[in-house]
């Protein structure tokens, strides 16, 4: 027996012995792949983690991150402060009431300001100069002998409705009178909210308005309506009828004048009321048109900005390979462009916080730049805190030295606050920028240049100071950790090593187990085969005594007959 199969035979005899058939050897093998993975697996990130001892790298990529998202926060203050101004300096407001002028808001001194039509503004000044006010601003008012309170007209008031108007005859002793007053018009908010003054002075003076009457009864009607005048007697009890003689036509006629002069005055107004309406809504709509338009170039512009980072980020990787040349620049604009797309939703995200920015912008004024910088700022912090202490109670970390612990969580601390101090850092330098000409300069969709500048610097400037004291801080456990990390890798490498020895022994195991099932179905087709063998054997020995039997007898019967055929002869 060579060496060979003595080793085969001993082996066989090893697994002989044991259980083989109720070890499920794929499952037994899947099961340490699956560890020998997750193994090789801690010691890659154990390689990463060593190169990250010591690299500023790590506070770089947090200061950039959150320079970018001041960046795509400062494109969507831009544009809604952008929107601000090309809306006359008026925040976002799609209101009806900041459109549409009613009348009931206008007598309360609630101006429709955003109607680009009409001046409402400009009209409830010119109403309010024609009242008389007290020191506080209220309205004077005074009682008419009906009975009525009614606001005490500014001196001069009547003016511009008596300049042009035709007069009555002297001859006659007549006057032109206004049938609606031009007092009641004056003191009417909705005529002055829907009628500008020169539509209020061309009825006034129209001939649906004048009427020609006696001279004596238009100084006796004044500031009245003709229904009052007609209607209420004096201190005496005497009704204008009874003082002037009026008759029973002419004072039909007047009621008659005074109707039709209404019926247009009130037309007048309706129409005016619709044309505040028509235009509010015209107004409004070019307002939704507007901040539209802005807050889809904010996203555009986001969007933009998300790709150009994923570019620059893949061209610094490429500054930093060892092959530079046109195929590889081109092969890192594509993976750029790849990046963006994979990470599109987070983008489209990003996307949606400018566009949120810019119409919280152009609502509340650039006072939202100043609180989403400072909400920076503070998320910041509280992350720096979240990873201080999720690192301090992962459970990898408890036998940690703790000293190595007080100084990565210093890391952390000080990459947040380099990060937090970038913000801080840049306003700075937009305010002292600023006071220079220059820098004050506006860029479309991007701010000022101060405001660009600042922000740059400052995130480089805070990024160097971060990453000094990061060094510093690295300088007393780098070599530490290092050393720490060099005996993790090698009882990792160890604790493969062993991983690996036990797939081997598992695939050992299943050719021995595979070497005695193939021995026994030999054996057992060898034995099979020797009990077939006999069985035939057996046939043909009792075969062969029949045989003999057969033929002992038949050579008797032949003896028997040629016995017979002789005895015959």
């Amino acid at each position: 027996m060579n060496q060979i199969e003595k080793e085969t035979s001993e082996e066989l005899q090893v697994w002989s012995d044991m259980d083989c058939d109720s070890i499920d050897f794929d499952v037994l093998e899947e099961t340490l792949e699956s560890e020998l993975e997750e193994q090789l697996s801690d010691l890659r990130d154990l390689e990463v983690d060593k190169e990250k001892i010591g690299n500023p790298d790590t506070i770089g990529e947090t200061v950039m991150n959150v320079v970018w998202e001041q960046f795509i926060n400062q494109v969507g203050v831009v544009a809604g402060e952008d929107f601000i101004k090309a809306n006359r300096g008026l925040t976002l407001d799609l209101r009806d009431s900041a459109h549409i002028q009613t009348t009931e808001n206008f007598a309360k001194g609630k101006i429709a300001s955003h109607n680009d039509k009409i001046d409402y503004q400009e009209r409830y000044d010119k109403w309010q100069a024609k009242l008389q006010h007290d020191e506080n601003g209220n309205v004077v008012t005074h009682t008419t002998r009906t009975g009525k309170e009614e606001a005490t007209l500014a001196p001069g008031a009547r003016c511009a409705f008596d300049q042009g108007r035709p007069t009555g005859s002297a001859e006659k002793g007549t006057d032109m009178d206004h049938t609606v007053s031009a007092g009641e018009i004056i003191r009417d908010p909705e005529a002055n909210a829907h009628l500008s003054e020169e539509e209020q002075i061309e009825f006034a003076n129209s001939e649906a308005n004048l009427n020609e009457m006696d001279a004596s009864q238009n100084r006796s009607k004044g500031d009245k309506s003709m229904t009052d005048w007609l209607d209420n007697p004096n201190s005496k009890g005497q009704k204008p009828k009874e003082i002037f003689d009026i008759s029973e036509e002419q004072e039909e006629q007047y009621r008659e004048k005074d109707a039709e002069a209404r019926a247009e005055y009130e037309k007048r107004k309706k129409e005016g009321e619709q044309r505040s309406i028509d235009t509010g809504k015209q107004s409004q709509r070019e307002e939704a048109f507007r901040i539209g338009g802005k807050a889809l170039r904010s996203v555009i512009m986001g969007l933009l900005a998300s790709l150009i980072k994923d570019v620059i980020r893949k061209l610094i990787s490429w500054f930093r390979s060892g092959q530079k040349n046109f195929e590889t620049f081109i092969g890192s604009i594509k993976d750029a462009l790849k990046s963006f797309i994979s990470n599109l939703k987070t983008h489209l995200l990003n996307a949606t916080n400018t566009l949120i920015t810019t119409i919280a912008t152009a609502i509340f004024g650039p006072v939202i730049g100043v609180i989403k910088k400072a909400w920076i700022f503070l998320k910041q912090g509280y992350k720096s805190i979240k990873e201080a202490v999720k690192f301090l109670l992962d459970p990898q970390n408890k036998n940690m030295p703790l000293s190595i612990k007080l100084m990565k969580v210093g890391k952390i601390v000080v990459a947040g606050l380099a990060a937090g101090g970038s913000i801080v850092l840049s306003e700075i330098i937009e305010k002292g920028l600023m006071a220079i000409p220059v820098f004050a300069i506006q860029i479309p969709l991007l701010g000022s240049l101060a405001s660009l500048i600042g922000m740059f610097l400052g995130a480089l400037i805070s990024g160097l100071i971060g990453a000094l004291a990061l060094n510093l801080i690295d300088r007393a456990v780098a070599k530490r950790l290092r050393k720490e990390n060099a005996q993790q890798q090698i009882d990792k490498k160890n604790e493969i090593i062993q991983k690996q020895g036990e797939v081997m022994d598992v695939t050992v195991a299943r050719t021995a187990n595979t070497k005695l099932r193939v021995a026994k179905d030999i054996a057992e087709r060898h034995q099979q085969a020797g009990n077939k063998f006999n069985e035939h054997m057996d046939k043909i020995a009792d075969n062969q005594e029949q045989s003999d039997l057969l033929h002992k007898q038949n050579n008797a019967q032949l003896d028997d007959l040629f016995n017979k055929l002789e005895n015959n002869q």
